[in-house]
């Protein structure tokens, strides 16, 4: 069981870790005035500080000890957790795939995974609505809005 306590400066600190990273990064980009005006990481470097001082006021107030939803003892159950991964690790899957395999592909595969692998959907329906979304993604982007999207390592290993 995860407390309340735990995931507020479990979020504090993901979210603090995002906005240092914008930060670092819009330094990179330069910040402050040039001869063209507002350089390109003065805005990303605002909006990362106000994440960082977000973040911070976040952590402060899930340790201090206070009166608040922070001292509920359980904020997610077993069976909560077991609902969240069902959603959060399929999807986390399909993103690290994209680069192996490609939108189309890992797009498909993640269709078929949620759909036939819960049993939602039969496995030929399955197979079709997997198939209809690779085929959706590339006739709007590659063919209408001429858009390119990752084909991945495995294609390239084929070339395409």
């Amino acid at each position: 069981m995860i407390s309340r306590r735990a995931l507020e400066l479990a979020t504090a600190v993901l979210t603090g870790s995002f906005g240092v990273a914008v930060v670092v990064q819009s330094l990179d980009n330069g910040i402050g005035w040039s001869s063209a005006g507002v350089d390109s990481g003065t805005f990303p470097f605002v909006i990362g500080l106000v994440i960082v001082l977000g973040s911070l006021y976040n952590l402060v107030r899930g340790v201090l000890p206070a009166t608040s939803l922070a001292s509920v003892p359980i904020a997610i159950t077993q069976i909560e957790l077991r609902r969240l991964a069902g959603l959060f690790v399929p999807a986390a899957i399909f993103v690290a795939a994209i680069p192996l395999l490609g939108m189309y592909l890992a797009s498909a595969l993640y269709i078929f995974a949620v759909l036939a692998v819960p049993r939602h959907q039969s496995l030929l329906r399955s197979l079709a609505m997997a198939a209809a979304t690779a085929l959706a993604l590339y006739v709007v982007f590659e063919r209408m809005f001429q858009v390119s999207l990752p084909h991945g390592a495995l294609a390239a290993a084929f070339g395409f």
